[in-house]
C-alpha cells in the first residue's frame, strides 16, 4: 500500500528532524527512520491501530514520543500529522 503526507504532516515531520539532529547529530536522521519505520508497518497492516475517530487512526513511534495520525483512503495511506503526543492533542482534527 502507497502512503503520502499531507503538507502540514509534512513540514512538522521536516521541523522534528532538524530539532532533533539540532540536539544531537544522528538523532534527527534515527528519529527519521523510526517514523518510516512506523509508516512500513502502517502500510503492511493499516487497521491494526487503534481508531481515534471514525476514519482516523494513530500508530505510536518507537523510541520518540511520537504518534503517527493517519487515514486510509483509496488504497492509500493518508498521513495526517506526525504528533507530538505531549503538546496539543487533538490540534489536527482540521486536517480530515
Amino acid at each position: 500500500m502507497r502512503f503520502y503526507f499531507h503538507e502540514y504532516a509534512e513540514a512538522e515531520f521536516d521541523r522534528v528532524v532538524e530539532y532533533y539532529e539540532d540536539c544531537r547529530h544522528g538523532l534527527g536522521m534515527e528519529f527519521a527512520q523510526e517514523v518510516y519505520a512506523t509508516i512500513d508497518r502502517i502500510t503492511k497492516f493499516p487497521e491494526a491501530w487503534s481508531p481515534m475517530s471514525r476514519n482516523t487512526r494513530r500508530c505510536l513511534v518507537n523510541r520518540f514520543p511520537f504518534g503517527i495520525i493517519y487515514q486510509v483512503k483509496f488504497g492509500s495511506v493518508r498521513i495526517i500529522a506526525v504528533a507530538d503526543l505531549r503538546r496539543r492533542p487533538g490540534y489536527w482534527l482540521d486536517r480530515e
